[in-house]
């Protein structure tokens, strides 16, 4: 659903991806896990075209998107819930969501969105910028879902979430990856969310994949000795 070859990405000379690949099936739910400053964040932006890449290609179920504006991108099928969820805090959590729907051509958000979360559809009239932090991350990726995605991407969900909305959240994911069969990337720093929703679980350090492991296989306290260095 998802092919990343060789992609490198810098920042003026400095290079930040050094030339790294993943294959994303459908319906899978791949973790990118590292600490602070690894390059996490600027993968998920190359990917959405956010940050141009300087090298390599990325395919999104079989067509070419590396030299794609991101507006294109959604339109193929890409969505992007950001790190800080960067929700619109004056607008109603209905527009918020509404602001989705631009690539689809619905106007009207459909009420399987709102059956995901119900608490949005309790506050939809709501300000985005009155909502807990948990609640604000459910319209993030309400917002991401109404587009129609085929793979949806998830810089640092879990940050600054407490624990229990943690848990609802994983369960969350699972079920629209079950329920609309798309693929999702999700990054990472909190071990037991990536093992909670993943199939598969990689480390990135100083912009490149140092570790790989299927969920059922994964050394956990490997991955932790990557997160804690």
């Amino acid at each position: 659903m998802l092919s990343i070859e060789n992609l490198r990405v810098s920042y003026g000379q400095s290079e930040a991806i050094h030339g790294v690949s993943l294959d994303v099936k459908p319906n899978e739910i791949v973790a990118v896990m590292g600490r602070n400053g690894m390059g996490k964040t600027t993968l998920m932006k190359s990917l959405m075209g956010i940050v141009p890449s300087s090298q390599g290609a990325i395919r999104l179920d079989n067509d070419p998107i590396e030299q794609k504006e991101s507006y294109q991108r959604v339109e193929q099928g890409m969505a992007f819930v950001p790190q800080g969820r960067m929700i619109f805090s004056t607008m109603t959590v209905k527009e918020n969501i509404e602001t989705g729907l631009t690539v689809t051509g619905k106007t009207k958000v459909p009420n399987d969105i709102y059956e995901l979360f119900p608490v949005l559809l309790e506050m939809k009239s709501r300000r985005g910028g009155n909502l807990s932090g948990g609640q604000q991350q459910q319209l993030a990726i309400a917002r991401a879902l109404a587009s129609n995605p085929k793979v949806l991407l998830l810089d640092e969900p879990t940050e600054g979430i407490q624990p229990s909305i943690i848990k609802d959240m994983a369960k969350t994911l699972r079920k629209i990856r079950d329920e609309r069969g798309l693929s999702i990337i999700v990054s990472e720093q909190v071990l037991s969310f990536a093992l909670d929703i993943a199939d598969r679980v990689l480390v990135i350090e100083n912009g490149e994949f140092v570790h790989e492991a299927p969920r059922e296989n994964i050394d956990a306290d490997k991955v932790s000795a990557f997160l804690s260095v």
